[in-house]
């Protein structure tokens, strides 16, 4: 594939992910788009349940088959190794399209905060939710987790190096200030709807698999990570020391 396709291939990449990332925003916080987690149902229950299932199931596999080191030298045989991190997150765009498409929202409140003050403050932690995630990726090179980096220095002629570990600002606290940031983002609402506690449990769950494996990963590449792993905590930082 030539220089220059490789590059806008990157870059089509990058622009879905703004957008599809601007959208879930809407469709958890229940802003602005035409269907929300939250929306009135529109088909039986039991049907509900399963296809959300389904469609966070799709997502996860994806999300987890794909990052795997294994999977990874396999599909590079079939495509250049610049684009393997832009396709990574365009199946994963894809993979989250296909979940705002065809998600079935379940009706049904949890809990419903009325208090002015307790719904500001809600929406304070989700939008904070949404903004460390955001943070949390600038720290640690947004532009390489996203594949434009890779895209970039091909398109160059620039042999791709990976990053030295690090661990800038939140990282020195917290191992994983991205996934809290998800966190709030699922759970802090005024409105828990039957849909949105089964979007959060089950994603709660994946995250917390998921980051078994990541670490898994990161300790047998990274040898500096055993000894960061044994200092820092998951996701809660040390007020009083260990």
């Amino acid at each position: 594939m030539s220089r220059h396709f490789i590059l806008l291939y990157g870059v089509i990449s990058y622009i879905l992910f703004l957008l599809v990332f601007l959208y879930a925003i809407g469709f958890i916080g229940n802003f602005v788009v035409p269907v929300s987690i939250d929306s009135p149902p529109r088909t039986p229950v039991n049907v509900s349940i399963v296809v959300n299932l389904c469609l966070l199931g799709l997502f996860a596999l994806q999300h987890s088959i794909m990052a795997r080191p294994a999977f990874k030298r396999w599909w590079t045989k079939f495509i250049p190794q610049a684009a393997e991190r832009s396709t990574y997150v365009l199946f994963s765009n894809l993979a989250l399209i296909l979940l705002f498409v065809f998600w079935q929202p379940l009706g049904g409140v949890i809990w419903e905060v009325s208090n002015p003050l307790g719904r500001y403050v809600l929406y304070g932690l989700f939008a904070f939710g949404w903004l460390l995630v955001l943070v949390s990726t600038l720290l640690i090179n947004h532009f390489d987790l996203f594949g434009l980096r890779q895209v970039w220095l091909y398109y160059r002629g620039v042999d791709y190096t990976p990053l030295p570990f690090g661990t800038p600002f939140l990282y020195k606290a917290i191992r994983h200030p991205l996934y809290v940031g998800w966190f709030f983002a699922f759970w802090a609402t005024p409105t828990m709807s039957a849909a949105h506690l089964l979007f959060a449990i089950m994603s709660t769950v994946y995250i917390l698999i998921a980051v078994r494996l990541e670490e898994k990963d990161l300790v047998e590449f990274l040898p500096e990570y055993t000894d960061y792993r044994s200092r820092v905590p998951m996701f809660l930082p040390r007020l009083f020391g260990k």
